[in-house]
């Protein structure tokens, strides 16, 4: 069955511009997940030449049914507004990926010809069925007749020719992005097994990690324990912010929602993985005043959250205020090597310029970020001359209208401006 519609090759590629080769892969492998796959294989050959002659991703998922065929294929090409690249950031579950399966089509960014193999279930039979797409007519695609298999579950491989990547940007480009794009992910359903196998070896993402944690929180009033994981990773997982992952007893992500210390100007990437009984029945919807709340889930009001995000929050900001104090280090020698401090008459003033600037970077690291050299002394000169006025007083009262500060952090810079051989 050959299926061809009204968009052209060149408007698909078009659509799909911002995809490139690590992009499409990674697409490939999310299908996988999507179909409830739990494993998923990337394998490919080299040749004698160092060439890249063929690249396969197979799972173990539920496979393609091809009286779907429809909607899994069809309405991708029924426009070119009905193709969109949208953000996984937007929801609170982890479990779907692609929207309208675009990462079909993205093949074209490596590869000639893709071919898919899959073996679904119908009324408890196992079915075979091929499709094949080339890239110079992505617009058409070729399936099959449907026949009975003789294999013993489900699945789909697809297999790429023709193929227009290197080894080395295969090693050194595109695994490594794939640990950025899978490592929270595969942390989240480790407890079920989740892995990416890469020529018979699973994707290792270790040096990813900076920091982790493992903790048990628990509420005396009612007994109820949350197992914690916390993981700080060097790097910014792809499209992933910072997260708060909820699961049941049986492991399941039930929700996740995003940690208050996203988008701060400082590189504390983290991801905290919650599991416990306390979320086998609950309701992350609903509101304190929200009349139709079921009265047999629990909800977010309750003491039992309430403690847990406290504590959970405490916990993240005492390891942000180390990552930060050590980083804010940095940023002095970097300030010494550049030149940006103003000449010192002695070294109290020394002491206290640079003591104020940590304090300020541990508080709001933002304040620092994409200065160029003549900002940086702007700033570090015109702080160092409040510093050295009568209007030191206001340089608290000042930034409180620029930056948000807790009661630990104001005091803290206040007591450190108190310490100016200039307060009379």
């Amino acid at each position: 069955m050959s299926k061809n519609v009204n968009i052209t090759p060149s408007g698909i590629k078009k659509v799909l511009k911002n995809y490139d080769a690590k992009l499409a892969i990674a697409e490939f492998i999310w299908n996988g997940f999507d179909a409830k796959a739990d494993t998923v294989h990337l394998n490919f050959e080299v040749n004698e030449l160092g060439t890249v002659e063929t690249i396969e991703v197979a799972d173990n998922g539920y496979g393609i049914n091809f009286e779907q065929l429809n909607t899994k294929f069809d309405l991708f090409y029924s426009s070119e507004k009905a193709i969109e690249v949208n953000s996984r950031d937007e929801k609170h579950i982890s479990t779907i990926h692609g929207k309208n399966g675009i990462g079909r089509l993205t093949f074209f960014t490596f590869a000639q010809i893709a071919q898919w193999k899959t073996t679904f279930q119908k009324n408890r039979l196992l079915l075979d069925g091929e499709i094949t797409v080339n890239t110079e007519n992505i617009n058409n695609y070729n399936a099959s007749e449907v026949t009975k298999s003789q294999k013993d579950k489900t699945g789909t491989s697809v297999n790429f020719y023709n193929i227009t990547i290197s080894k080395e940007e295969l090693e050194g480009d595109i695994i490594p992005f794939l640990k950025s794009e899978f490592c929270w992910f595969l942390e989240l359903n480790r407890p079920k097994g989740f892995s990416i196998i890469i020529n018979g070896t699973p994707l290792d993402y270790q040096s990813f990690i900076e920091d982790s944690e493992s903790f048990t929180l628990t509420y005396e009033e009612s007994n109820t324990s949350f197992y914690c994981k916390y993981y700080q990773w060097n790097n910014k997982p792809h499209k992933e912010l910072s997260r708060f992952y909820y699961l049941n007893a049986s492991h399941e992500e039930v929700y996740k929602d995003y940690t208050t210390l996203n988008n701060k100007g400082d590189e504390f990437y983290h991801s905290v993985y919650i599991t416990s009984s306390f979320f086998n029945d609950f309701d992350f919807q609903s509101k304190e005043n929200n009349q139709q709340t079921n009265l047999f889930s629990k909800v977010k009001y309750l003491s039992e959250y309430k403690f847990l995000h406290n504590s959970l929050n405490e916990f993240l900001r005492k390891k942000r205020k180390d990552i930060l104090h050590k980083t804010s280090t940095k940023l002095i020698e970097k300030y010494e090597q550049d030149e940006i401090f103003p000449k010192y008459e002695n070294d109290f003033d020394k002491s206290l310029l640079e003591e104020t600037l940590v304090n300020l970077y541990e508080v709001q690291p933002r304040l620092f970020i994409s200065l160029n050299v003549e900002q940086k002394k702007f700033f570090v000169r015109l702080l160092n001359l409040l510093l050295a006025s009568d209007e030191r007083e206001h340089i608290l009262e000042t930034l409180e209208g620029i930056i948000e500060m807790n009661a630990e952090e104001k005091e803290s810079l206040y007591q450190l401006l108190q310490k100016s051989s200039y307060a009379q």
